[in-house]
């Protein structure tokens, strides 16, 4: 095998939101030897302060490049997230919570395995997880199984005989087994965001869903989030 195919194997697009989950993801890609390449949507969120910590993130962990892709999902709505609909703040429900985003990580890896293909990529890294999560269907196990099979249907790689690797490393990680992931890693957890819907003064505000669950895994793991909030759940 010549240099020029064995580096070729070992880039891998990593989806990059911003997120601790998505940090991590892009972390394990690294410390396994890929060269990274970084995917960031904009998809027009209100939470835009996940953008400027994806940007942070991947200078960090000396992402090759970084692409912040604009595809501007608020056209839509049907969220919290792109929508004119508050942020739930009592506590996380059963179901699905009005935090979903139709079909984002369907359309999101969509995203990132074209530009693995251009890239001559194999290897997609997603930070999902399937324990401590809002009720989304599009974290599911059975989703990234089903996304690897679409992912050789619908490509030239797959026509031509090749495949796709989604790796989902943190899929059956509790909250507090990826907080102390990112403390093996040696990472600044204070580089994300989660807030789903950032205070005024630009805190994160400690009680919607997502703040919840990334400070009961700070807790669980024993270790203090960097981050600021405005408040903490009672």
């Amino acid at each position: 095998m010549n240099a020029t195919v064995k580096s070729e194997a070992r880039r891998a697009v990593v989806l990059l939101s911003g997120g601790l989950d998505s940090m991590i993801s892009a972390a394990i890609a690294r410390e396994q030897g890929y060269v990274i390449h970084a995917l960031t949507i904009d998809y027009n969120q209100r939470h835009r302060r996940e953008i400027g910590a994806a940007r942070q993130i991947a200078s960090a962990l000396g992402a090759a490049k970084h692409v912040i892709l604009p595809i501007d999902l608020s056209i839509f709505g049907g969220s919290a997230l792109t929508d004119r609909i508050d942020v739930p703040k009592d506590g996380v429900q059963p179901g699905i919570p009005v935090t979903y985003v139709p079909a984002r990580n369907l359309v999101f890896l969509s995203m990132t395995l074209a530009w693995a293909e251009a890239l001559g990529a194999r290897d997609i890294f997603i930070g999902v997880n399937a324990l401590d999560y809002s009720g989304y269907p599009d974290c599911r196990p059975e989703f990234i199984a089903s996304f690897t099979q679409t992912a050789r249907l619908a490509t030239r790689v797959g026509a031509e005989g090749g495949d796709f690797r989604i790796h989902a490393p943190l899929q059956h990680s509790s909250k507090a087994d990826i907080v102390r992931e990112a403390a093996r890693l040696r990472l600044d957890a204070g580089m994300s965001w989660s807030c789903y819907d950032p205070a005024d003064d630009g805190k994160a505000c400690g009680v919607c869903d997502s703040c919840r669950l990334r400070l009961k895994g700070f807790a669980q793991a024993g270790l203090e989030d960097p981050l600021a909030y405005a408040r903490k759940p009672d």
